[in-house]
């Protein structure tokens, strides 16, 4: 997944879809909350032949989006159950330049997310607004770690003062870049094998990417 803002010194700054809030429940996350029937990363399979057996579940595309440019910097196609949360590590693998920060919604709100970013881009910000039940840490006081510093944001200036000053009202740009790709490719996949599904989409996201360089 080459994009010019992968591999330009300009350091990016990652944009992530909206995660699936009930899924992050399961892992520790935040509360759960209601999922849109037709979600923006949902890609349904093909028709099944018949005689094939029953119906494939559809597919969840995960992406990270340069908030400056619009362009995708990683991609990865999913089962439709895997947390979201999970595929932070993939796709900051696919990132060669140093993250300014990395922005999801509260579907990301989890200890594995912070750490991870934490382990793959050290200077990183993570942007994830905490649960409304979150709770400083014992380190608070003293050394407080990102999370706590968004409580006590919120805190200081409401939730809205805080996505204002944090420049998390950015992340809808993210659902932009998927709606063009669905453009491309359609809601239903055309090809029958995982493999070729994964191969179908970075093929249009390459495209895409290719199209926002000219």
């Amino acid at each position: 997944m080459a994009g010019r803002a992968a591999h330009s010194t300009r350091r990016p700054t990652a944009l992530l879809p909206s995660g699936d809030l009930n899924s992050a429940a399961t892992t520790g996350g935040i509360s759960a909350g209601t999922v849109p029937a037709r979600r923006a990363d949902r890609l349904d399979p093909p028709t099944p032949r018949s005689g094939s057996g029953g119906a494939e579940s559809w597919r969840k595309l995960h992406i990270g989006i340069d908030a400056e440019t619009g362009q995708m910097l990683a991609s990865e196609l999913t089962a439709n159950e895997v947390d979201d949360g999970s595929q932070i590590e993939p796709l900051l693998n696919q990132i060669t330049s140093s993250l300014v920060s990395l922005t999801g919604d509260g579907a990301y709100d989890q200890a594995g997310v912070y750490g991870t970013v934490d382990q793959c881009h050290p200077e990183a910000q993570v942007v994830v607004p905490p649960r409304s039940t979150a709770v400083p840490s014992d380190m608070a006081e003293g050394t407080p770690s990102q999370r706590d510093r968004h409580l006590q944001s919120i805190a200081e200036h409401g939730r809205i003062g805080w996505q204002k000053r944090s420049w998390y009202t950015h992340r809808a740009l993210v659902e932009t870049v998927i709606s063009r790709i669905k453009r491309g490719i359609g809601d239903v996949l055309q090809l029958r094998t995982d493999r070729c599904h994964t191969s179908e989409v970075a093929i249009a996201v390459y495209a895409l990417s290719r199209m926002l360089e000219l």
